[in-house]
């Protein structure tokens, strides 16, 4: 597939955009004012994989507290800044490496060019975050005094797919409150800028950033915002991201789980293999079981998968459990199990190299996996 070309910002050392591998992010979910509580967050995540993350700034403490942060970390870090345009401006004091502004709660221009020239002497990028959860009121996009949200306007917006022609739109809103932002960072000479323009509803998201990619030539960050559980989040910013992702629209990923950060992150690297935009760590082709297995496969496979995640090679891993797909998946795999009566083949390479015992399944095959 063929990527949409975007100016390049870095955060920190990663870069974000141009010809550079999508990146995969996470967020704590610590506390920020606890220091050691999300320093040793960040590092679980640093093992994970994860390659930028960000963290919440509620208030001067915790923008204080990055610092701190930083100080003990190896990725880049970001800091989360809503309502309070003073927080950006802290954090920026306490060296983070980008911000993310919200401009549906901080919509003073006044404010926000205050932020942009403290960003521009160190170089840092914003992020511009626009979510549906927390857009200004529909007719006041960075007007300071508008109605509350609860009768805003905003939820009587069609969503994405439901609008007819010439109706103002949820997508609409989201697109216009992004080029709001825009165009004050941009009338100031301030282009290290990514965008996220997130919903949980998966057709309005779609829309909003492929409307939004045709406008502008900055990196997108992709997202569906408060996708669910790990189960159903997964599969939810699977659809949506796999969508954009197959289009050639997205640079950098987060998906947003009830969870374990940790898991946000395994997620966003299978999607990213599951279209061959990235091949970081192990992957895994599982047989799904059924009638004709004589071993059971599944227990087999979770077992291999929670060992691979423990490895950083860049093979593909084949557990398969019958003669119908077993023999031709498994010799496709760098290494491969075909499962059968009492016994299996195991394949490397395309080649078959070993028949082993059901009781010696497991261990033949990680020492397979060990050898490459």
């Amino acid at each position: 597939m063929r990527r949409r070309p975007t100016k390049p910002v870095y955060v920190g050392n990663v870069k974000v955009g141009g010809d550079a591998p999508i990146t995969v992010q996470s967020m704590t979910k610590t506390d920020t004012r606890d220091v050691k509580a999300t320093v040793a967050q960040i590092k679980g995540l640093e093992e994970a994989g994860c390659e930028i993350i960000r963290s919440a700034v509620p208030d001067m403490e915790a923008a204080r507290a990055l610092r701190e942060i930083k100080r003990q970390i190896k990725i880049p870090l970001v800091a989360d800044i809503h309502f309070h345009y003073q927080l950006a401006l802290e954090a920026i004091q306490s060296g983070v490496d980008c911000l993310r502004l919200n401009p549906g709660n901080i919509r003073d221009p006044e404010r926000v060019k205050q932020v942009v020239h403290a960003a521009k002497e160190r170089q840092i990028p914003i992020r511009i975050g626009v979510n549906f959860g927390s857009l200004p009121p529909v007719g006041s996009i960075g007007r300071t005094r508008a109605l509350h949200r609860l009768s805003d306007g905003v939820n009587l917006l069609p969503k994405g797919g439901q609008a007819v022609e010439g109706q103002y739109s949820i997508v609409d809103h989201m697109v216009d409150t992004a080029l709001w932002e825009i165009g004050i960072l941009e009338a100031l000479d301030f282009d290290l800028i990514k965008i996220s323009i997130k919903a949980f509803d998966v057709y309005t998201t779609v829309e909003a950033y492929r409307r939004l990619a045709e406008l502008v030539p900055y990196p997108l960050h992709l997202g569906i915002t408060e996708a669910g559980t790990n189960k159903s989040g997964s599969i939810r910013s699977a659809i949506g991201l796999g969508v954009l992702l197959y289009e050639g629209i997205g640079d950098t990923i987060r998906v947003s789980l009830s969870d374990d950060p940790r898991e946000e992150v395994a997620a966003g690297f299978e999607i990213l293999k599951s279209l061959n935009l990235r091949q970081k760590g192990v992957t895994l082709v599982a047989c799904p079981s059924c009638g004709r297995a004589d071993v059971d496969v599944i227990k087999l496979a979770n077992t291999v998968d929670a060992l691979l995640k423990k490895m950083d090679k860049h093979v593909k891993v084949a557990v398969m459990g019958c003669e119908v797909n077993g023999p031709g998946e498994a010799k496709d795999a760098d290494v491969g199990i075909a499962a059968g009566a009492g016994r299996a083949v195991i394949f490397r390479k395309g080649q078959k190299v070993r028949v082993v015992p059901e009781a010696d399944m497991l261990t033949a095959l990680m020492e397979e996996v060990a050898k490459l």
